[in-house]
């Protein structure tokens, strides 16, 4: 915790004028001479770069693998290889007895030095299932959003923090209905969008959108922000032993808030039936403008 910068007891003796002005004189001459300023190097670095910004979305099954085994701690190794700021988590236990009454967003967050926030669907098995956000930045706000309830009862998550040389930012995980019909999927999808509309500050929608690129779910995204793209001959990320089909992205908004969106699909075929996405962004450094 940082300490609030009193002095607690503490007499600071000022010198007295003779000594502050020959002070003064001493360093005016060292300055003339070094060169050297306060900030040292401040007027040739000018303004810092912002600092890249990896993220990652990866469904997780509850940890239970294409080889029927649940093992949390394979999960926990394969995210730590991701080496990501943010790390978007869907089908996520928490205390439910099918996974060994563990609260597995803040089991993984502890494991991996992350801070970790949880959006609840639906009480299920003693516990509660939904899915999590681990972030490396300090969480400084978090709320799941209600969404239309379709085959399962869904929500959003939605957390705020401030990325290093960056301005706060708004990253959403999201896990919409998976049924062939899209109706409920597309009203979830909506009002997600509608929500991220009235944001003041650059997003991140990133998760299981349970579609494909040319559905009218995608298609919504790409007109409010920017798909990280895949490399074309590897995008398929369901199901993970024999990918066949692209559902799981990430898209940042406005679009041109963002830089470089660049996306990877990770070689992951046992650790879940989902194989993880990377995405390498360039961090905003302003707050939308609004009316």
């Amino acid at each position: 915790m940082v300490g609030n910068g009193r002095l607690h007891g503490t007499v600071v003796l000022m010198p007295n004028p003779t000594i502050r002005t020959l002070t003064f004189l001493l360093c005016g001459m060292i300055l003339l001479e070094t060169g050297c300023a306060s900030d040292p190097g401040s007027d040739r670095r000018g303004p810092q770069e912002p600092n890249p910004l990896k993220v990652a979305t990866w469904n997780i099954k509850h940890g239970l693998g294409m080889d029927g085994r649940l093992d949390l701690e394979r999960v926990a190794a394969t995210i730590r290889s991701f080496d990501a700021d943010i790390v978007a988590l869907q089908e996520v236990d928490e205390n439910v007895r099918r996974s060994g009454v563990v609260d597995q967003a803040r089991w993984l967050g502890d494991r991996l030095g992350m801070h970790a926030a949880f959006g609840s669907f639906m009480d299920y098995q003693g516990g509660r299932y939904g899915l999590a956000i681990l972030s490396g930045f300090p969480i400084e706000k978090s709320e799941s959003w209600r969404l239309t309830e379709g085959n399962e009862p869904r929500v959003a998550l939605a957390i705020e923090l401030t990325p290093v040389n960056g301005t706060p930012i708004t990253v959403v995980g999201v896990h919409f209905d998976w049924v062939d019909d899209d109706g409920f999927r597309f009203a979830q999808a909506s009002e997600t969008m509608k929500r991220l509309q009235a944001l003041d500050t650059p997003w991140i929608v990133l998760g299981d959108f349970n579609d494909t690129p040319e559905s009218r779910t995608m298609r919504g995204f790409h007109e409010l922000g920017r798909d990280a793209s895949k490399p074309g001959n590897a995008r398929a990320t369901f199901p993970a032993d024999e990918p066949a089909v692209e559902i799981d992205f990430i898209v940042t908004g406005p679009a041109d808030h963002w830089g470089t969106n660049v996306a990877e699909v990770i070689d992951e075929s046992i650790a879940s039936d989902h194989r993880p996405v990377i995405a390498v962004l360039e961090v905003p450094t302003d707050r939308i403008p609004r009316p």
